[in-house]
């Protein structure tokens, strides 16, 4: 799975960060260190951590994931990284 989206909502800058969706990589989500959650409403699961996206991309880059963009959509901040 080269690439990964990030999120985090725009009041939430400090955490919680969603890392993935229940078909994301469990080894990388193990060591995010992260949830798996399903929210009230929502028909899918998705991977959260307590950490801030700064963490979190830290995290990620010491395993070869690279940002390619970023972006806010409403009240959500997105970061898509790619990993070689």
């Amino acid at each position: 799975m080269p690439y990964l989206l990030i999120s985090t909502q725009i009041r939430m800058e400090v955490g919680p960060t969603m890392v993935g969706d229940e078909f994301s990589d469990q080894e990388l989500m193990e060591y995010l260190g992260a949830t798996k959650r399903n929210v009230l409403g929502n028909l899918f699961w998705e991977y959260y951590v307590n950490d801030p996206p700064r963490i979190v991309l830290d995290k990620l880059e010491a395993r070869g994931y690279r940002v390619v963009s970023m972006t806010g959509v409403g009240q959500t901040l997105v970061w898509c990284l790619h990993k070689e």
